[in-house]
């Protein structure tokens, strides 16, 4: 083993106190660490790496962030630690040297449909702000700003006009108002007025024509006409004073000879109509807050709507025989209306639907309106009756039936055969008409929302604001293009603000709140994170690493969980954990600087690093066989521009491109859905395409992606995989199971009968501690067992049951050598590199790479046609150089057999080794959507514009030379 770096034990206790500059740990024991001494560099950029499952996550996780998360929530007040939740405190001797920590972890930040990029980030918070302290109120009939004059003002914009110009001052007495007006002028006559302008005609006031009663009109008071001189300024600012008086706070002033008005007004209003608005303020613009959504879409943009091709869902089939669900021939009541409905507009129920006329399928969809139909019903007894009335129509039926039922099944039922749509009255914008016609610079809030990030920091960045705008704007300015920028730095310059957090990726999510996190700019914290590189394309790693280093440079301690070879090389501090897996694991194999961990020779890290070890290009590439492509033509959802896809099929293929350029959308949201629904009946409604050829070559189709195997404690490996019927069956074969009448369901830990009863088969009792983490402590029954004691007698080769639960894949496959239906299940779980995991261990604590695993295992040790297509999505996710190698014979294995393997990923070994490659670009966002490049690695690498061909490049050449 090599030695640590400076672990220098020889220091006194007193010195070792005031070093300030390092995090020691003694005896750290969490999980599989094995009794780890380790001193790690402050304020440093660490990466911890290392094989799979070796320890790094319950070193930097569950040790250090555990530690320094709880030292910092101790130190609250007891009120307010019943709102943190708490990590479990580290089983460690000593912990030296920590800083208060902050962990950016990998989940896909919130299911709530109200977050948005800009929620998260809080850049809309000061979006808000700026729009409300400088934003300039418009009025959406008229497109006028909204604004209030005095008096003084109003007579300096008339003297400001070139001299001896003749105006007219008038008050707009009457708008858009139907009557005749008799009292009216009789009135004005009385006050000593002279003319009025009636819908827009000049006259006498006694020679004023009658007015049309049922016409709306507009009729201004003459208040005044001068010529515009230096001397009138009394006279004007008299004049202005009645006609706000007689115009309801609003005055206009004409120009005679050009007939150009200007209009004034005292109140803070449009000029023309009197819309007015409170004091901006920023709920306005806050799509979570009822006085900023817009009242029909409440804010989230989108409203649920009956899809009439949703609602008809066999447009082939007629409505006799069931075009449409519960309007056929099996359900009585409704079909008699059809009936009813084709004798009066003359169809045939027997007609397949999509030979109907428009006008007959409107009628059945939407209803008849006003149109009385003769309906004739089949009472219960058998006897007819006749009603006539209008025609409900199925979608306003659907509708009615949703909004008056208290079930929450029907609704359920009902929701099937709805669809989203943008919000008809926002457009999507989320916000309420008055904050929609706020601008800044000529521009709406929500249209800055929606523009890609670049684009919105180069407005700000540019915007000129002028006078005392200008003062009270810098600030936010500031904070809204610094947040921005660091937003653009980590990758994510494709995205908008008004992006919904739900449809973010895992990547994506943790790298938004590593920008928070830098535009907070704390100093002197800890932060932990877990592979900021998932989903990035090498291009952009560059700049994530310098923001990391920024981080550094602010004076914090950025400790990362990372297996990407720049990110290792770039770091100041490497610490490898080894030499293996789960129990052959734990230990600190070198911590260095990574020149010197590459000179080590026991770490697998170093081999990877210094060329000792890779991964090898295959010698020959398997020639595509154009009789077996599948060809998915015109992909068109997210940001796909028309995209044809061919797959060749029975070869291993990559789908690459840089983050944002739409890989995700067109095979987890386009290709996997259609196959998923084509293939394997599934419920699924893929993104907008036009036709897919080829599936008949296919028989089913499997995601494996990196959603959790089972959200409670009582998933584990044994019971997803189907390992556990099997290995139960076999201690209900023993003798004396048998002699007790022991059956099979005797050995689960979710049924009564064998489990404990008092933990119910946790194993575990969870106590509630108010203002402190939830202790889990060991059932004092069963001692953690899960089983009462008499299953626990029945043994099987001399283990029992809760025994074989906590033995490891690799000493299970021994154990069970003889048994080739559980060993071959066991085989592929060592086939993924997961041998160190516990049979029986709680699926809540896999990460999502090894639950990924997992599926694949289970995937692997089904009898397979030969005949099926995989997707994989980023399955190197967590993987070491040395896991990769496993995972990709793996993958050449399933190939073999004759399967497709579609797979989604950025590292470059992996896409090295691919038969072929999908290449999306050439950018994220609106700047990517198209194929930009297709073919074997050797002919991607002399695509010019192709990103991935350029970095392929390097990789090809290192490994010929």
């Amino acid at each position: 083993m090599c030695n640590h770096h400076h672990q220098n034990d020889s220091k006194t206790p007193h010195s070792e106190a005031r070093d300030n500059d390092t995090i020691r740990i003694r005896g750290a024991r969490t999980h599989n660490l094995k009794n780890v001494d380790l001193d790690i560099p402050r304020h440093k950029l660490v990466v911890v790496t290392g094989l799979s499952g070796s320890g790094k996550s319950s070193l930097a996780f569950d040790t250090l962030y555990a530690e320094g998360q709880r030292r910092y929530v101790e130190s609250l007040s007891a009120y307010a630690r019943q709102f943190l939740q708490m990590m479990d405190k580290p089983d460690v001797d000593l912990i030296e040297g920590l800083s208060p920590a902050i962990s950016i972890e990998q989940k896909s930040t919130s299911h709530n449909p109200r977050s948005t990029v800009g929620t998260v980030t809080e850049i809309h918070d000061y979006l808000r702000l700026l729009y409300a302290r400088v934003g300039t109120p418009y009025c959406p009939e008229h497109n006028l700003p909204l604004s209030s004059q005095t008096v003084s003002q109003m007579v300096d914009a008339v003297l400001k006009l070139p001299e001896d110009t003749r105006v007219m001052i008038l008050a707009p007495a009457v708008r858009e108002r139907k009557g005749e007006f008799v009292d009216f002028f009789a009135d004005l006559q009385a006050q000593g007025f002279a003319r009025v302008r009636v819908d827009g005609e000049v006259y006498q006031l006694d020679e004023v024509p009658k007015l049309e009663k049922n016409i709306k009109h507009n009729i201004d008071v003459v208040i005044d006409r001068v010529k515009v001189k230096a001397d009138i300024k009394q006279r004007l600012a008299e004049s202005f004073e009645t006609a706000l008086r007689h115009g309801n706070e609003r005055a206009l002033a004409r120009e005679m000879d050009s007939g150009e008005e200007h209009w004034f007004s005292a109140r803070f209003a449009c000029p023309v109509c009197s819309y007015s608005l409170p004091e901006l303020e920023p709920r306005l613009f806050s799509f979570n807050n009822p006085m900023g959504s817009c009242p029909t879409c409440d804010g989230l943009g989108n409203t649920n709507f009956f899809d009439p091709e949703k609602v008809v869902a066999h447009p082939e089939l007629s409505l006799a025989t069931g075009a449409i669900d519960g309007w056929d021939k099996r359900n009585q009541f409704y079909f008699q209306m059809i009936q009813s409905l084709a004798r009066h507009y003359g169809f045939d129920v027997q007609a397949a639907w999509e030979t109907l006329p428009e006008k007959v399928k409107k009628v059945v969809l939407h209803g008849s309106g006003k149109e009385v139909i003769d309906f004739t019903y089949l009472s219960e007894r058998g006897t007819t009756f006749n009603r006539s009335h209008a025609f409900e129509g199925i979608i306003p039926n659907l509708e009615r039936r949703y909004r008056e039922t208290d079930s929450e099944t029907v609704r359920e039922k009902l929701r099937e055969y709805q669809n989203h749509r943008a919000c008809p009255s926002c457009g999507g914008a989320r916000l309420r008409k008055e904050a929609r016609y706020v601008y800044v610079s000529g521009e709406p809030l929500h249209e800055v929302s929606a523009w890609p990030l670049t684009k919105t920091h180069q407005f700000f960045e540019t915007l000129d604001l002028d006078g005392n705008k200008k003062q009270i704007a810098e600030k936010i300015l500031k904070e809204i293009t610094e947040r921005l920028g660091f937003l653009i730095n980590v990758g994510l310059d494709y995205l908008n603000l008004s992006r919904s957090a739900e449809t973010l990726s895992g990547g994506e999510a943790q790298r938004i709140r590593l920008a928070s996190q830098i535009g907070s700019g704390l100093t002197g914290v800890m932060y932990v994170l877990d592979e900021p590189s998932i989903g990035l394309h090498q291009r952009d790693n560059d700049r994530l690493l310098s923001t990391l280093e920024r981080l550094r440079d602010l004076g914090n301690s950025v400790i990362v969980v990372e297996h990407d070879e720049d990110a290792i090389r770039e770091a100041d501090f490497v610490v490898d954990m080894g030499p293996g897996a789960g129990e052959h694991g734990g230990n600190v194999l070198i911590a260095d600087t990574p020149e010197n961990v590459a000179k080590c020779e026991n770490s697998v890290t170093g081999q990877y690093l210094s060329g000792k070890k890779s991964i090898a290009v295959p010698s020959e590439r398997t020639p595509v066989n154009p009789d077996r492509m599948l060809v998915l033509k015109g992909a068109r959802g997210n940001n796909l521009k028309n995209v044809t896809l061919e797959l060749p099929l029975g070869l291993i293929t990559c789908i690459t491109g840089v983050s944002g350029s739409g890989k995700s959308t067109l095979i987890n949201d386009t290709l996997a859905k259609i196959t998923a629904r084509e293939l394997n009946r599934a419920q699924e409604e893929p993104a907008p395409y036009d036709d897919i050829r080829g599936l008949e070559h296919l028989d089913k189709v499997i995601n494996v992606d990196q959603s959790p195997i089972g959200r409670t404690p009582r998933s584990n490996p044994a019971t997803y995989t189907g390992l556990f019927t099997p290995i139960r069956e076999l201690f209900a074969g023993v003798p004396l199971s048998r002699e007790r009448g022991y059956s099979v369901g005797r050995f689960s830990f979710n049924v009564k009968g064998g489990r404990c009863e008092a933990c119910q088969g946790d194993g575990v009792i969870k106590v509630e501690m108010h203002f402190l983490p939830d202790v889990y402590v060991p059932c004092e029954v069963c001692h953690g067992k899960r089983y009462n004691r008499e299953t626990l007698e029945i043994q099987y080769k001399g283990k029992n049951i809760s025994q074989v639960l906590d033995m490891t894949v690799e000493e299970a496959r021994e154990f069970f050598d003889a048994v080739p239906t559980v060993s071959r299940k066991l085989q592929t779980l060592m086939d993924v590199g997961l041998g160190y995991i516990r049979l029986g261990q709680s699926a809540t604590t896999l990460s999502g790479g090894e639950a990924q695993r997992v599926k694949l295992a289970l995937e692997l040790s089904k009898r397979d046609t030969g005949r099926t297509l995989y997707i994989l999505d980023e399955p190197t996710t967590g993987l070491h150089f040395a896991d990769i190698a496993l995972l990709l014979e793996v993958i050449g294995r399933l190939k073999g057999k004759g399967n497709s393997i579609v797979i989604i990923e950025h590292n470059l070994d992996v896409i090295k080794t691919a038969d072929w490659i999908v290449d999306l670009g050439p950018e994220g966002g609106d700047g990517g959507g198209t194929i930009i490049a297709c073919g074997t690695p050797e002919e991607v690498v002399e695509v010019e514009e192709s990103y991935t061909g350029k970095y392929l490049m390097n990789y090809l050449v290192k490994e010929r030379s």
